[in-house]
């Protein structure tokens, strides 16, 4: 469920700042190789939805990553901004980009392409990749 409060964030180099009026109150955690690639790590993100907005939209390269997904990163100092999921214009914001805000565990995504260095939240759902896909398909709202 979406709350209504807003959230705000920058990059490190504070040129972007990224302002996001309904996030879930609960991050979800991507493993897909491609995450991986991208955040170093797992991918830790706010479900923002679509009532997103950027100021400093001149430092921001977006990146088409796949026929369904954009990531958006400041070209300034290289923080990560985003990943923008095409078909609905939904935002998942790296939740480390807000300050001061309290998110819990929630869902955790392509749990199959896990790296072995890491472990899994105890309590939080898990999801394969198919698990994922079969979600989309059916037109569920799951992680990315």
């Amino acid at each position: 469920m979406m709350s209504d409060k807003g959230l705000t964030g920058r990059c490190l180099c504070g040129e972007v700042e990224v302002h996001a009026t309904q996030a879930e109150e609960q991050v979800g955690v991507c493993h897909c190789d491609m995450c991986r690639k991208w955040s170093g790590g797992p991918f830790y993100s706010a479900h923002c939805g679509v009532a997103v907005t950027f100021k400093g939209e001149d430092a921001i390269t977006r990146f088409s990553s796949s026929p369904w997904a954009d990531r958006g990163f400041c070209h300034r100092c290289g923080t990560h901004l985003f990943y923008l999921y095409k078909e609905s214009g939904e935002y998942f914001v790296p939740a480390g980009l807000f300050d001061g805000d309290n998110f819990s565990m929630g869902t955790e995504i392509f749990v199959d392409e896990k790296e072995p260095y890491y472990e899994l939240h105890p309590t939080s759902r898990k999801m394969t990749g198919a698990e994922v896909m079969a979600a989309f398909q059916q037109g569920g709202d799951d992680e990315k």
